[in-house]
């Protein structure tokens, strides 16, 4: 009796190795072999050091992922069927944030909120906003971003090595900020100048290769030169919102070395809306003159620090 339960045991066992093997060998069986090529023609001197390809089936979500450890692609494996590709860099993504990647169609790329602005002396949810920008979050500006998407891809058995070519292209907008005839500049309390550029498309669709239809305001850093009196910034966005129509305005935030807090918000729609080349976008202003701190032993100037002061400029050329 003890020995046919013994070799009851080891049959039981002997049985459910042989099921495993076999569910092994059949999803094997069920994918292909695939090359992946990364052609680089719309963005030649795009140089990322890794990429990822998310694969859709085409009535399923939830994609597999790869990711390739250099910009030119590789080997994975797919089941059979209809796929949908589609692919961005891996590389210096910390500031990227995902959502919405169960559906070909719906994948995003934004960023996160920024506390605080204001050479970082106040909580951006406190700073005064432009009329009509209240409800924007601010937001951190992207990094580099390159993309594309490959629909209709068909996987099939016994075609030998299939490969998949994808075309990725800049998803970004570069953006460069000047802001001239600064008077008293050397009395900031820092080099650095924050500012807030509003009505920016929030992320990038890279299903639709779109930016994205709900407007952020970004936060960005301008250096300051109080020998030249100008401030300058270079930074990338995702661009203007392809179905909303938004206004943009640059808000300057300057903390003076006395502790007095001030700002002005320029209208630069125009600039942006009608720049030449929508990806590339040069903003110029001109003319704040800041109020110089007390001198030693005055108390002029020294009373509600903690409070933003607008500064009142006249009409701008």
């Amino acid at each position: 009796m003890k020995q046919s339960k013994l070799l009851l045991i080891f049959l039981s066992a002997l049985s459910l190795t042989s099921c495993r093997h076999k569910d092994l060998y059949m999803e094997e069986e069920m994918t292909s072999e695939l090359q992946v090529v990364f052609d680089w023609s719309n963005a030649p001197d795009a140089n990322p050091e890794s990429m990822a390809l998310y694969l859709y089936e085409e009535q399923g979500n939830n994609p597999m992922r790869f990711i390739f450890s250099n910009k030119t692609g590789g080997l994975i494996k797919s089941p059979f069927g209809m796929h949908h590709a589609i692919c961005l860099n891996a590389d210096n993504t910390d500031w990227a944030r995902m959502r919405n990647p169960e559906s070909v169609e719906t994948l995003e790329i934004y960023t996160q909120d920024v506390e605080e602005i204001g050479t970082r002396a106040d909580n951006s949810s406190t700073i005064p906003l432009p009329e009509g920008t209240e409800n924007e979050r601010i937001a951190a500006t992207p990094g580099m971003l390159w993309g594309s998407r490959t629909n209709n891809i068909s996987i099939t058995p016994h075609t030998g090595m299939q490969t998949i070519t994808m075309y990725p292209k800049e998803a970004v907008c570069h953006y460069i900020v000047d802001v001239y005839d600064v008077k008293n500049l050397e009395d900031v309390e820092s080099s650095a100048v924050d500012a807030t550029l509003s009505g920016m498309a929030e992320g990038y669709c890279h299903g639709q290769q779109s930016s994205t239809d709900n407007t952020v305001s970004f936060k960005i850093d301008l250096k300051g030169n109080a020998a030249e009196e100008n401030l300058h910034g270079e930074f990338l966005t995702f661009g203007e919102c392809p179905s909303t129509v938004a206004r943009h305005y640059l808000t300057l935030y300057m903390v003076l070395t006395n502790g007095s807090k001030w700002y002005h918000s320029f209208d630069v729609t125009d600039q942006v809306t009608q720049a030449p080349d929508p990806t590339h976008v040069h903003i110029i202003v001109r003319g704040i003159d800041l109020p110089e701190p007390p001198k030693e032993g005055n108390t002029e100037l020294k009373t509600d620090v903690n409070e933003w002061q607008a500064i009142n400029i006249g009409l701008q050329m």
